[in-house]
């Protein structure tokens, strides 16, 4: 039978300087500087100081419970979506702001669809879209796939962002400048300008939107596709 949920044990008291937040603490510094994989407790413990990983499991229960806290204390990081704006331009926001935050955190986006969205701070986060959704005149249903739709899209996004960061930096490619470099050698080397003119063509001069605004331009899509299906 599965153990309960994280959120369904109250923090137990701090014991010098271990708790339920400093070990959550702990272990998103582990992630930030080493990736999901290397996410262990013998990692957080020793992260920590003079501690063994049976000790955090007290607070934690297990891994799983220390990555449903991982998460909702990332998406803490997430600024609400403002309704005085609108349902669109806050809509927008929250995922420009999400973005930025995986970024800071690659391995939220690996984890984030590994776990159940129970957190207070996730489901904070899906009420206050839910509210401007439905104030615009979605059902509750509608709502939850719109912000599917979007979150899929931006965590996606960060896990391809981050593994093609990795490719770049495996070949040596540390700057947008290198990659173009790159790409203009590729072409030299590999692309055949008589069986792919157009392909071949734009790798002589590669240009285009960076990640950044690629994500911001489907962000404008989707929403598109949502201001379609609520209007009358």
């Amino acid at each position: 039978m599965p153990s309960p949920l994280i959120w369904s044990t109250p923090a137990p008291p701090a014991r010098r300087s271990l708790s339920r937040r400093s070990i959550v603490a702990a272990a998103i510094e582990v992630a930030d500087a080493h990736g999901a994989a290397a996410l262990t407790m013998a990692a957080v413990a020793d992260r920590l100081g003079d501690y063994t990983s049976m000790s955090l499991y007290r607070y934690v229960r297990s891994k799983v419970g220390l990555i449903d806290l991982m998460l909702d204390t990332a998406i803490a990081e997430v600024p609400l979506p403002d309704p005085a704006h609108g349902w669109r331009p806050a809509l927008r926001q929250l995922g420009l702001d999400s973005w930025e935050m995986a970024h800071r955190h690659l391995w939220y986006a690996q984890l984030v669809h590994t776990r159940p969205p129970l957190g207070p701070n996730t489901m904070r986060r899906t009420e206050a879209v839910l509210r401007l959704l439905v104030e615009a005149g979605a059902a509750v249903p509608q709502a939850l796939s719109y912000l599917a739709l979007l979150d899929r899209h931006v965590f996606s996004a960060a896990v391809v962002d981050a593994e093609e960061r990795g490719m770049a930096q495996a070949y040596g490619i540390d700057n947008a400048d290198d990659l173009m470099a790159a790409i203009r050698e590729t072409y030299r080397s590999v692309a055949d300008p008589q069986a792919y003119p157009l392909l071949s063509g734009w790798m002589a001069a590669p240009t285009g939107p960076t990640s950044d605004e690629q994500v911001a331009q489907a962000l404008d899509f989707i929403l598109d596709g949502i201001d379609r299906q609520l209007r009358p």
